[in-house]
């Protein structure tokens, strides 16, 4: 047996007799349309949607909800006073959800209760008063009646919060499958299935960003409302803490640029700018800096990927690399490993200076005859070679990133 609720507990002490009720009864068709016409006049969110059998059908609840009222007052003596009460505050419930499918805020929903509210009382009130009832008793009726709609109104709030809530949870599991499918490379017609039904707008291009968790609340609110975000099974770690990836759109040209200055100091990674359906391809290029161990600007800007792509290119084989490095490198192997080390690179900024002494000495935060000294040295190591376009390709090739990177 259901709870009587405390409408239910106060009806039993009210005395209401056949004569008043059967007169409410019969003035409740009059009553439901005059309330539907209030609503639809006083609540912008109704206007013009309560017509024709969508009115006859909202009619209807309300004669049924007015008509449990009386029902209530007229079964005040029986075994289970909740009873008629129960099925009310579930077709309560039912609306409430309905609402929030049909977009309407909770804030309508209310309203919508409170002019109901008052149009209700006003129509009720003339009957009750005409029929000489007491003053006491006019005012028990009253207190009674708003209290019954408050317990309506109440669980037609929850029916749409629940309803709210349950959407919510279903839309955010379709976005987090669409985000692990964009990372995944899935076939177009994957992808576009998937975002229809995350209701999520397609964009032109998509950007990955990789950031520590801790940073990333912190980051959504400055993007678009529309950024994917992903934080399960990421196959990286970063030394700012827990991964999480963020997929952005429409962050091309000087929009890009506005996003490096929104990741400002949260140790962000970007991938390049690719088609929407192509983002697995960002992807990809941030695990490939990550993986690299390509350091973070010391300003606190975000790594941009599309500042290293010859270190990337370069550290796409990076056992290929390191079987060149070694043989460009053999005249050195003889030397002592710090010898070999300054060798290789005064080597490397001669290669990239072009043969500037006072640039490589600049660079190398030493003097120019010093320059001078260990390019006689690596000369008389390398011979002719040095002249040779060949060698001096593999050089700059093997030389171009440090091994730190």
């Amino acid at each position: 047996m259901a709870e009587p609720s405390g409408t239910t507990h106060r009806a039993a002490r009210l005395e209401l007799d056949d004569r008043v009720a059967g007169e409410l009864r019969d003035r409740l068709p009059l009553l439901a349309g005059r309330t539907v016409t209030a609503i639809t006049a006083e609540v912008p969110s109704y206007s013009g949607t309560l017509t024709g059998q969508m009115r006859d059908k909202i009619e209807t609840a309300v004669q049924i909800a007015l008509g449990t009222f009386l029902q209530l007052l007229e079964r005040s003596q029986a075994t289970d006073p909740s009873t008629p009460l129960v099925p009310a505050l579930e077709a309560a419930y039912a609306l409430g959800s309905g609402e929030a499918r049909s977009g309407r805020s909770m804030d309508a929903l209310l309203a919508a209760y409170r002019v109901g509210a008052r149009v209700s009382w006003r129509e009720m009130a003339a009957t009750t008063v005409a029929s000489g009832l007491p003053a006491a008793t006019v005012a028990e009726f009253a207190e009674l009646m708003f209290a019954y709609i408050d317990e309506l109104s109440a669980a037609s709030v929850a029916g749409h919060a629940d309803e709210l809530a349950s959407v919510g949870r279903a839309r955010r599991r379709n976005l987090e499958r669409l985000t692990q499918r964009l990372l995944a490379g899935d076939p177009e017609e994957s992808l576009l299935t998937s975002a229809e039904r995350a209701d999520w707008p397609v964009p032109q291009t998509l950007t990955v960003v990789l950031l520590p968790r801790a940073n990333l609340r912190a980051a959504l609110a400055l993007l678009d409302p529309h950024t994917l975000e992903s934080g399960e099974d990421l196959p990286v770690t970063e030394p700012g803490g827990e991964p999480a990836v963020l997929l952005v759109p429409d962050m091309h040209g000087d929009r890009r640029r506005q996003l490096a200055r929104l990741l400002h100091g949260r140790r962000a990674v970007l991938g390049p700018v690719r088609p929407w359906v192509r983002a697995a391809a960002s992807w990809q290029r941030v695990l490939r800096a990550v993986t690299l161990g390509i350091a973070h600007p010391p300003d606190g800007e975000p790594l941009d990927t599309d500042h290293h792509l010859a270190e990337l290119l370069l550290g796409a084989d990076p056992e290929a690399l390191a079987d060149l490095r070694a043989r460009v490198l053999a005249p050195l192997a003889a030397l002592p490993p710090a010898t070999a080390d300054r060798l290789a690179e005064t080597l490397r900024s001669w290669l990239l200076h072009q043969g500037r002494r006072d640039d490589v000495a600049a660079d190398l935060f030493v003097h120019p005859q010093t320059v001078r000294y260990r390019m006689g040295q690596l000369r008389d190591l390398y011979g002719d070679r040095l002249t040779d376009p060949r060698t001096v390709l593999d050089l700059t090739v093997a030389l171009a990133v440090r091994p730190t990177a």
